[in-house]
């Protein structure tokens, strides 16, 4: 079951063959993590959304506040019983033309799956990265929104199972280190936290936001955004990857390279507190 346009229905009828976002990646989304029947971070993820609806010249309904978006994740979710899920809110332009859109409006489309944990947990598991040089990431605005075209990420995740990794680190096209597939990248070098900055091409994640306030209060820690290349994975002390669903994820090996993991989990712990 989904909520299209406020209507609860079955999913396999809800999307039209038509569908701009199937036919040209003409959507963006949002992810959002439900705990304990609250959503975590809603205004952010609001403002995130309404700006990159703007910046893809989508018209903004006025129906669209961050009260209706809640209110409408909560109608779903309430539904299926459940209070903590990932959810994703897909907005879509709506079908007609080619390239050029006929019409500016939109619709949406929600979306939940269930979670185990209410909380962010360290995962003490082995996480093995290496880099993704196939294809690059680009130094522009379009790579700091969350829209439908993720192909960089799906072909990368590819390449990471046909590996044995865990996940892959991606580069733009100065070969700087970027990000992770799924989340923003942060390293740790002594008392330095570096995470790139957006001008590098890496999403405007949500979770980054919150670890780099979160980061700033922790003891003896200087927080930069600055380029990260690939020789300085091998001088990193840490290295750990964010995202709304998992919080922060310790990177445990970057080729013959072992990290430690105690910033991590310091901040893991910081931002349960937090929420």
């Amino acid at each position: 079951m989904i909520n299209f346009n406020g209507t609860l229905c079955n999913e396999s009828t809800a999307i039209p063959s038509l569908n701009r976002g199937f036919l040209y990646g003409d959507a963006v989304f949002e992810t959002l993590k439900l705990s304990r029947g609250n959503i975590l971070f809603l205004e952010d993820h609001y403002f995130r959304l309404m700006a990159s609806m703007r910046i893809l010249r989508m018209k903004i309904p006025a129906y669209l506040t961050m009260e209706f978006m809640e209110a409408e994740i909560l109608k779903l979710a309430q539904q299926l019983s459940l209070e903590h899920a990932r959810v994703r809110w897909t907005v879509f332009r709506n079908e007609g033309g080619y390239y050029l859109p006929k019409d500016r409006t939109i619709s949406y489309t929600i979306q939940v799956n269930p979670l185990e944990q209410a909380t962010y947990v360290f995962n003490q598991a082995v996480h093995e990265v290496d880099l993704y040089k196939d294809f690059f990431v680009s130094k522009q605005l379009l790579s700091n929104i969350k829209t439908t075209n993720r192909i960089i990420q799906v072909i990368g995740s590819i390449y990471a199972e046909e590996n044995g990794l865990q996940n892959a680190l991606v580069l733009n096209e100065d070969k700087h280190v970027v990000e992770a597939l799924n989340g923003n990248l942060f390293i740790r070098m002594g008392n330095t936290l570096i995470t790139p900055p957006l001008s590098e091409g890496c999403l405007n994640g949500i979770m980054r936001k919150q670890v780099l306030k979160l980061a700033e209060k922790q003891e003896h820690i200087e927080v930069q955004e600055a380029i990260i290349s690939p020789f300085d994975l091998q001088k990193a002390d840490e290295l750990f990857i964010t995202n709304v669903i998992v919080g922060v994820q310790s990177v445990t090996k970057y080729r013959k390279k072992d990290f430690q993991t105690t910033l991590a989990q310091h901040i893991i712990a910081a931002l349960n507190e937090s929420i």
